[in-house]
């Protein structure tokens, strides 16, 4: 038996981080939805017991440096599973660039895995397992858009925001989230994107206004540590993007589109100095 599950990229429309908590992380309020671009996992069940992954993709661990190994070993020793698991990992999502990549091939093995060996796990019990793996997994195992509260892990599903187009652009760099959230001075910033608005305005489903909305207090840190990254903001901006914002702690910057005929306009300035860019749409 096989089963296939996808993992697909998240962005984040808002990003606050309203203060450090007392176990080390950071307590923050974030908006997430899910793009079509994604990673595509396979899993099979293996004669022997050990979990074995595989990949194309040359840059990537196959051990438990990998998030979703890291779903298979916890499934085994939580629920005492005792069959092997084949993995082949088809990477499409960029690796380290705020899209949560790593942590949406977690939530997929871990989806996976509850129907290939029948433990009958709910939605809730796995975004339990998942908060385990890394805070974005649980918001990648429900999918959609939410709130995200919490380390991350606290979720309220809202309706998805008006369609259109994302581009997406990674500069040639990797940004450790760790070290942006270890130099933020969250009680230093000044300004915070609002919630509330944003959640007005996809409720009456204005694009302009979620453009105008779109907010992330980690540029606070990286546009000034990679200079890359701003050059993609102003460079998206100045081609006609409705609403530009970094992804996560970065690098990937992502523009808004409502009309396709920017798209293709947004796509070839970037790749004159980027190579990883990608125009999808998002998942509604």
């Amino acid at each position: 038996m096989k089963v296939y599950e996808k993992a697909p990229a998240k962005i984040n429309l808002l990003l606050d981080v309203l203060r450090k908590r007392e176990d080390g992380y950071h307590e923050v309020e974030m908006i997430m939805t899910m793009v079509d671009l994604a990673d595509r996992l396979e899993m099979s069940e293996l004669p022997r017991d050990q979990i074995v992954l595989s990949s194309h993709a040359g840059f990537i661990p196959l051990d438990e440096k990998n998030l979703a190994f890291q779903a298979a070993k916890l499934l085994k020793e939580r629920y005492n599973v005792k069959k092997g698991v084949y993995i082949h990992l088809d990477k499409n999502i960029p690796v380290a660039a705020g899209l949560a990549g790593g942590s949406s091939d977690a939530a997929a093995a871990l989806r996976g895995l509850n129907r290939l060996w029948n433990l009958g796990l709910g939605l809730d019990e796995l975004e339990a397992l998942g908060a385990e793996l890394g805070s974005d997994v649980p918001f990648c195992i429900r999918g959609g858009t939410a709130v995200a509260r919490g380390r991350g892990e606290k979720l309220e599903s809202i309706e998805s925001p008006p369609q259109c187009w994302v581009v997406l652009a990674k500069p040639p760099i990797n940004v450790s989230t760790a070290d942006v959230y270890g130099k933020l001075r969250a009680n230093e910033l000044k300004e915070h994107p609002s919630i509330p608005a944003m959640l007005d305005a996809i409720r009456r489903k204005s694009f302009p206004d979620v453009c105008a909305r779109l907010g992330n207090v980690l540029e606070t840190v990286t546009l000034g540590r990679y200079p890359e990254v701003r050059q993609i903001k102003e460079v998206m901006t100045r081609l006609g993007a409705d609403g530009v914002l970094m992804s996560g702690s970065g690098p990937t910057v992502f523009g808004l589109v409502s009309k396709e005929s920017k798209v293709s306009r947004l796509y070839n300035g970037l790749r004159g100095f980027c190579k990883e860019v990608y125009a999808v749409r998002l998942l509604t």
